[in-house]
């Protein structure tokens, strides 16, 4: 009995790889042709491989680089959010809930205002910003331990302050600067290529290390004494997992802006189908993610034409209810 349910386990798991993987790549190409502007399967890719068709050079500067964007930042959210949420044990961490997306925020509103010139390393300083945020909500929810609660309350009083600063900087400069206040309202309308080679490096580097570390995660998931007797370090471990949660939560802000509950959800639904085994979850996860965030954004431009809604506010319409729901499900989360 136990051996067909893990078949059924399994088959269950990489189906949902396929069937994920295949949404994916129809989302791709239903994005390239949503707009104003509508080619052929045929002409696309007789337009980008074989000679030049001005419609397709246009979709191809303007589209391509907003739906990899779009796909690379919320593969980094999601696989952020499942290490988050691995470390603090804690499956409401998101880096979007517990202020770490909106540190990182603050500090790449402020790299990009007063040093323009460093773009390329606004990743590395909106890392700096999300490992400060990080910091201050662990060692304000600290109190004699971990409280999953006190995480969340904690996080959304940093998230609160940090969004309060970029909103009033913002402000202050009257919103005349577009970088600003891309990152401030999560727009990635103007996003280019440059902003495409800036954020692969990081994501491909964040997402490699964190698969790195999936054995860890597994184990982090034990209580720390059960994971002590392993021979695992818990606090070097929890700090090194963290960081790499902050790094991939904090250069997908640098570049996307601040989206919350995509880290909330797309693991809970990765639990569901693949199960809790992070060499399944974090891999799904990215895939996931992936498909999410481009959805989002899709219906974001699509759902008010000619007008467009921000991907952060599609995610937080979703979001919201769904965290809600989490929260009444679950028993263990009062202090």
């Amino acid at each position: 009995m136990d051996e067909n349910r893990e078949k059924r386990k399994r088959l269950r798991a990489v189906l949902s790889f396929v069937i994920m993987a295949v949404l994916l790549v129809v989302l791709f190409f239903a994005a390239i042709n949503i707009g104003s502007l509508k080619v052929s399967f045929a002409e696309l890719m007789r337009g980008l491989f074989v000679e030049r068709i001005d419609e397709v050079a246009t979709i191809y500067d303007l589209r391509f680089p907003r739906i990899i964007i779009s796909m690379l930042a919320g593969a980094a959210i999601a696989v952020s959010g499942v290490l988050f949420q691995a470390v603090l044990k804690n499956p409401l961490a998101d880096p979007g809930l517990i202020g770490i997306s909106s540190g990182a925020s603050f500090a790449a509103v402020l790299i990009t205002a007063f040093a323009p010139g460093l773009y390329f390393f606004t990743p590395l300083v909106a890392f700096f910003g999300g490992v400060i945020a990080f910091l201050m909500v662990y060692c304000l929810s600290w109190k004699g331990g971990l409280s999953p609660l006190r995480i969340i309350l904690t996080g959304v009083a940093v998230d609160a302050l940090f969004t309060g600063l970029s909103s009033a900087f913002n402000s202050m400069s009257g919103g005349n600067m577009s970088g600003v206040a891309s990152i401030v309202e999560a727009n990635i309308t103007q996003k280019t290529w440059d902003d495409v080679t800036t954020l692969v490096p990081y994501v491909v580097a964040g997402l490699f290390l964190a698969c790195l570390f999936i054995g860890e995660c597994n184990l982090m998931s034990l209580e720390d004494k059960t994971a002590r007797s392993l021979g695992l370090n818990v606090n070097a471990t929890r700090i090194v997992i963290s960081l790499i949660a902050v790094l991939l939560a904090s250069i997908s802000t640098a570049i996307a802006g601040a989206i919350s509950f995509l880290g909330l959800i797309v693991p809970h639904i990765g639990r569901i189908l693949v199960g809790s085994d992070h060499r399944a979850l974090i891999p799904f996860s990215a895939l996931a993610g992936a498909f999410t965030f481009l959805l989002a954004d899709t219906i974001g431009r699509t759902v008010a034409a000619p007008y467009e809604i921000s991907a952060a506010v599609v995610m937080s319409v979703v979001g919201g209810p769904f965290f809600i729901i989490l929260l009444r499900r679950s028993k263990k989360y009062g202090d």
